[in-house]
């Protein structure tokens, strides 16, 4: 069914432990994904329900399959852990250049007193969460199945288990190179460079150009949230991809009305995390590596530090640029004009308008629709300056009418958790195309009420 490679197996043992998933004998499938299947030219058409059940809960291994624990640091909140690692993900293997990992398959080494399991709840979410960014074209991990195991974890109170399927370009991480690091295995840490370079970046030369393309694509990475009003939660460098990548949605949320400040995630209580705190804390992760770097860089650590300097002077720039030209985008203005845009999400701000809304009815304000936009100085200042200049034609293209809102996630969990799978498929099926009106599902677009709003997100750990 899958024609495994195994590179990252290949690497010395000090990259993984092996493992092997727990035993769930009562799995059943609550979604596949055929489209992405067929992509990494899978024969899952072949295969029953049953079939791909025991797959991806890990009962069947299938033939060149060799599950892993990854080894990784990190800094979690600013506070540096020098030994995290695969809790409760195996990596089964790699096709097509992906890797096919299970998550919430059982204990592993790094488990740390875990029990390597997931509630069902944040596999729901993941899949929901990284398909939706994927048609918003975001880069992203990707979602190939969800099972349920049909037996309990423990959590705060017992709650289904389930284990999500997670395919990415690499599970590679700013962590993976500080578990090296911290360690003063430079000789790991070539190999992993190495690595990283001949998956992701060919053309790198050096570890310069290497560090140079991982801060472009994370910066790119940055931007393309902050326009879509995407919160990660938890921007860890153990949650930082080499690959410039959306990896670990864990309390991950969009916003629903505008706010510069906001906070999802119940554990983040100091804002580190914050919606506009995204790109700075992208600059932080990335010196962060280059930290890990300066080794390879120069055997004079002052040099190899002057080099950094040098080559990630325009990394603040390029975020804030980034930024900027998206949300010019947004506008449809016909360049980058930062004045219009900070006038525009000041308005939201302090209206407490819902950011996706907002951006999506820009031709209806256009043509002299005002509703849901209140009438303030503010907003007669925006329109005076905007309408001149702007172009709406492919607007609707650029701005989404379907996220996957707070609410409406934890409401398909719930629904999930009574028996009830209809919403979950509803959902998957109108952000399947999120730019595009869906008469059958437009409920999809409502914002929260007040009693629906959902104020906190929870790790699913």
């Amino acid at each position: 069914m899958i024609n495994f490679e195994n590179t990252y197996s290949m690497l010395p043992e000090e990259f993984y432990q092996k493992a092997e998933p727990a035993e769930f004998p009562k799995s059943t499938l609550l979604a596949f994904n055929y489209e992405l299947a067929d992509e990494l030219g899978m024969d899952a058409s072949s295969k029953s329900e049953e079939d791909l059940a025991k797959i991806f809960s890990g009962q069947e291994i299938l033939p060149g399959s060799e599950p892993l624990a990854m080894a990784y640091a990190g800094h979690q909140f600013g506070h540096f852990v020098p030994q995290l690692g695969d809790g409760r993900a195996l990596l089964l293997g790699e096709t097509k250049g992906f890797d096919i990992q299970l998550k919430g398959a059982g204990r592993t080494y790094f488990s740390r007193g875990g029990d390597g399991k997931s509630a069902l709840g944040p596999v729901i979410r993941e899949y929901i969460l990284s398909e939706a960014m994927h048609k918003l074209k975001v880069p992203t991990t990707r979602a190939l199945a969800a099972v349920l195991t049909n037996e309990p974890v423990y959590r705060q109170e017992p709650e289904p288990g389930g284990i999500f399927t997670r395919v990415a370009s690499s599970h590679l991480r700013v962590g993976t190179f500080q578990f090296f690091a911290s360690r003063q295995d430079h000789k790991s840490l070539k190999t992993l460079m190495d690595y990283a370079i001949k998956k992701h970046y060919p053309k790198a030369k050096t570890p310069i150009d290497f560090l140079i393309e991982v801060a472009k694509a994370q910066g790119e990475l940055t931007s393309t949230w902050i326009s879509l009003g995407f919160i990660h939660g938890v921007m860890n460098t153990d949650n930082s991809s080499i690959a410039g990548i959306t990896i670990d949605y864990g309390p991950c949320a969009f916003m629903d009305e505008y706010q510069s400040q906001k906070v999802f995630s119940s554990i983040d209580r100091n804002g580190r995390y914050a919606f506009m705190n995204q790109g700075p804390i992208t600059q932080w992760n990335i010196l962060r590596l280059a930290e890990c770097l300066i080794p390879l860089i120069d055997s004079d650590e002052d040099k190899a530090v002057s080099m950094i300097e040098e080559a990630l002077k325009f990394l603040p720039g390029f975020i804030e640029e980034r930024i900027e030209e998206k949300l010019s985008l947004k506008l449809g203005l016909p360049k980058p004009d930062r004045i219009l845009n900070h006038l525009f999400l000041s308005y939201l701000e302090e209206n407490k308008l819902d950011f996706t809304l907002s951006f999506r009815n820009l031709p209806k304000l256009f043509n002299g629709d005002t509703t849901g936009y209140p009438d303030t100085d503010k907003f007669q200042n925006f329109i005076s300056a905007w309408k001149p200049i702007a172009n709406i034609s492919e607007l609707h293209n650029i701005n989404p009418l379907y996220i996957p809102r707070n609410h409406q996630v934890q409401r398909v969990i719930d629904d999930v958790y009574s028996g009830n799978f209809d919403s979950f498929h509803q959902m998957n099926k109108v952000l399947q195309n999120p730019f595009e009106v869906n008469s059958e599902l437009d409920h999809f677009k409502t914002p929260p009420t007040e009693q629906e709003k959902v104020r906190e997100t929870f790790c699913g750990t």
